[in-house]
C-alpha cells in the first residue's frame, strides 16, 4: 500500500535533488525518495551489527608470492559468511574475485578489511546491503 505525504526544501535543495535523479535516471522523486530512505536503513542495519549481505571485491595481482593462499586461508576463517565466490582472470597479471558475503555485519566488515589489507591486493571494496527482509 502506497502512501502519499509532502515535504519541503529549500529551492537550491530542490535543484541538488532533481540534479540527482537525472544524474541517476530515476523517473521521479518518489523513486528516488525510497532509494534515499532503503540506503539510509542499510546503512543503520550496517552500524547496528545486524545480520547483512555483502559484496567483497578483490583485484590483485596473482604473481604476489602466496597471495591466493592468503586470501584463501582468511576465506576459510569466515566460511560460515561465505555464500559463493567467483574468480575472474581480468589479463596475464591480474585478477578478480568477488565474494557474496552474509552474516552479522562487524563480521563481515572485518572479513573484508582482511581481505583488503593482504599485501599484492591493488583494490579491494565491499559493497553493502541488506538482507532484505525488513525492507518492504
Amino acid at each position: 500500500m502506497l502512501k502519499r505525504f509532502s515535504i519541503s526544501l529549500e529551492e537550491k535543495l530542490l535543484d541538488i535533488f532533481d540534479e540527482h535523479i537525472k544524474a541517476h535516471s530515476y523517473n521521479n522523486r518518489s523513486e528516488a525518495i525510497r532509494d534515499l530512505i532503503r540506503k539510509a536503513y542499510v546503512k543503520e542495519e550496517w552500524e547496528s551489527d545486524k545480520q547483512v549481505m555483502g559484496v567483497i571485491s578483490l583485484v590483485y595481482d596473482h604473481h604476489q608470492h602466496k597471495l591466493q593462499e592468503k586470501v584463501t586461508l582468511v576465506q576459510h576463517d569466515y566460511h560460515h559468511h561465505i555464500v559463493c565466490t567467483t574468480h575472474v582472470h581480468m589479463d596475464h597479471d591480474n585478477c578478480l574475485e568477488v565474494i557474496v558475503v552474509r552474516g552479522n555485519a562487524r563480521e563481515v566488515s572485518d572479513l573484508a578489511a582482511r581481505l583488503t589489507a593482504l599485501k599484492g591486493v591493488r583494490d579491494g571494496n565491499l559493497a553493502m546491503s541488506s538482507t532484505g527482509k525488513t525492507l518492504h
